[in-house]
């Protein structure tokens, strides 16, 4: 048997507020259309109001003695909870990690675009992995690749509040590190 390789989407839960024959509770605390507190009334006689009206009748706080109930569009009552969920997500960012290559070999110029770069995606709320590849005979020489980044954390450091988040990783030929913005 194969296995998917897609991890499931996680949705935020729902919800689910019982709605008109739903409602097990003997009483309710009824609010009407407009917002207003009517008074606490048995359920069968709320449901009755709320089909007069030609609206549904919601349970919107269950565990309240006794539970609320209103008296609304449960249609368009569903939709603005969901246009709320909507609108968090939207706000949240999620931070990304950008990666910065480097060689031993570097020049100042290509430094300097770099340095721009790394700013740019500090600035944005991302955090900036640096990182150098060494191959062949350059594996020698890691004090040098760890002095190159160490100098572009501190060009960095000079033009923004920066913390180490990850400090310095060496896997075979490669050396990272990752920053963030204070």
């Amino acid at each position: 048997m194969k296995k998917s390789r897609h991890k499931p989407i996680r949705q935020a839960p729902v919800e689910i507020y019982p709605v008109n024959a739903q409602i097990r509770a003997p009483e309710v605390r009824l609010i009407d259309e407009n917002g207003e507190f009517v008074a606490v009334t048995p359920t069968m006689e709320a449901l009755n109001m709320a089909k007069e009206r030609g609206f549904d009748l919601v349970l919107v706080s269950p565990k309240a003695v006794p539970p609320v109930a209103k008296i609304i569009d449960y249609g368009k009552f569903q939709y603005e909870q969901e246009k709320q969920m909507r609108k968090q997500r939207a706000k949240q960012k999620k931070v990304e990690v950008k990666g910065i290559r480097l060689s031993p070999r570097i020049g100042q110029h290509d430094i300097e675009v770099r340095l721009d770069q790394a700013e740019n995606f500090l600035n944005s709320g991302d955090k900036v992995k640096i990182e150098i590849g060494l191959r062949g005979r350059e594996r020698q020489h890691m004090d040098l690749a760890k002095e190159i980044i160490n100098n572009f954390i501190t060009a960095i450091g000079a033009r923004m509040e920066v913390r180490v988040d990850e400090p310095l990783n060496i896997q075979g030929g490669h050396i990272m590190i990752v920053i963030a913005k204070k």
